[in-house]
This record gives C-alpha cells, sequence and structure tokens, in this order.
C-alpha cells in the first residue's frame, strides 16, 4: 500500500505547477460541471471530525456519484495535514484552502502519461474488482 501513497504524493506534485489541481467542494463542482472529461482523479479528504459533518457527508455522496457516472476514479484521503503540506496548502491572500475535494486534471497541452497516475488508475479499477468504489489511502505524516 505505501507504493499507492507515494504515487498519489508524485501526481499531486506534478500536477501542481501545471495548474491542474482544482480545490475545494464548490470549485470541484464547477469544474465537474463545466469539463468532466478534464478529470484524472478526484480525491476526497477528512479528518476525524469531518466524520460527523452531515453537509460535507451529502456533497461527498453527491461527488462521488458524478464520479461514478462519468468514470472518474476517486480516493478518499485521511490526513488533510499531510495533504495540505504536499499542496502547499494556504492561497495567496493567506487563508488556507478547503482540501475537503481536490480535483486532478489534464494539462491542457497534452495527454498526461504519468507512471504515477497510471499505478493509481490500477489501484482504483482493482479496488472496484473487490466492491470497494472509493478506496481509502492513508497518507504517512514526514
Amino acid at each position: 500500500m505505501d507504493s499507492v501513497e507515494k504515487a498519489l504524493e508524485e501526481v499531486l506534485t506534478a500536477a501542481l505547477p501545471q495548474g491542474c489541481i482544482t480545490v475545494g467542494v464548490y470549485e470541484a463542482a464547477k469544474s465537474l460541471n463545466a469539463d468532466p472529461d478534464n478529470v484524472v482523479l478526484c480525491l476526497l479528504a477528512t479528518d476525524e471530525e469531518d466524520v460527523k459533518d452531515v453537509a460535507l457527508q451529502i456533497h461527498f455522496t453527491l461527488i462521488q456519484a458524478f464520479c461514478c457516472e462519468n468514470d472518474i476514479n476517486i480516493l478518499r484521503v485521511n490526513n488533510m495535514r499531510r495533504l495540505a503540506e504536499i499542496l502547499e496548502g494556504v492561497k495567496p491572500g493567506g487563508e488556507s484552502m478547503d482540501l475537503h475535494c481536490i480535483l486532478v486534471t489534464t494539462p491542457e497541452s497534452s495527454a498526461w502519461k504519468d507512471p504515477a497516475l497510471s499505478k493509481l488508475n490500477r489501484f482504483c479499477r482493482d479496488s472496484r474488482g473487490l466492491d470497494q468504489w472509493v478506496p481509502v489511502i492513508n497518507l504517512p505524516e514526514r
């Protein structure tokens, strides 16, 4: 499983400088509505206290349904602090980002062929074969 976490980190660090990351539940919903074919991965991130947030869980259910309908791979990610470190989790104005939903999109210039993304796609496909439609990844601390 450790290699899947490493692959996720590689995908995020490669996508970030290319501008291929959409962060936030609302921004993700807008992006999914505008161009779902451009989305290659959807991450739904939580910490322990988020499990009891009914509104967030409803948003997650709707996003999951949309992603399943549009053949977009989905991963649940634990450890939002580590996710914030990877994504340099602060907006330019200094406010923190809503990391509950993150989309990875294809760069406009070309089709993205990343071995780490291929590994994540295989992991998602294999998990679906085991009836685990939204597999969970636990990002380790650094």
